[in-house]
C-alpha cells in the first residue's frame, strides 16, 4: 500500500510546534481591511493555536 499524501493546503496552513500543538494563522486579515479598526487588524497579525477539538482533524490532514 502507498503511503499517505498530506493535504498541501493543511500542510502550508498549519505549523506544528515544538510541543507538539498546532499554529495557525488568524482569519479575515485579507480584504475589506479599511473598515476594521488598527487595533483589531494589529492583533490578526499575531499567530495562535488551533482548538483543542480540531486539533486531531488537523493532524490527520498533515499526515
Amino acid at each position: 500500500m502507498p503511503k499517505m499524501k498530506s493535504n498541501r493546503g493543511a500542510a502550508k496552513t498549519f505549523r506544528k510546534t515544538a510541543s507538539g500543538k498546532l499554529k495557525r494563522a488568524k482569519a479575515y486579515k485579507s480584504h475589506i481591511l479599511t473598515s476594521k479598526s488598527s487595533k483589531r487588524k494589529r492583533k490578526l497579525r499575531k499567530s495562535t493555536l488551533v482548538a483543542e477539538s480540531n486539533q486531531k482533524k488537523v493532524m490527520l490532514m498533515l499526515q
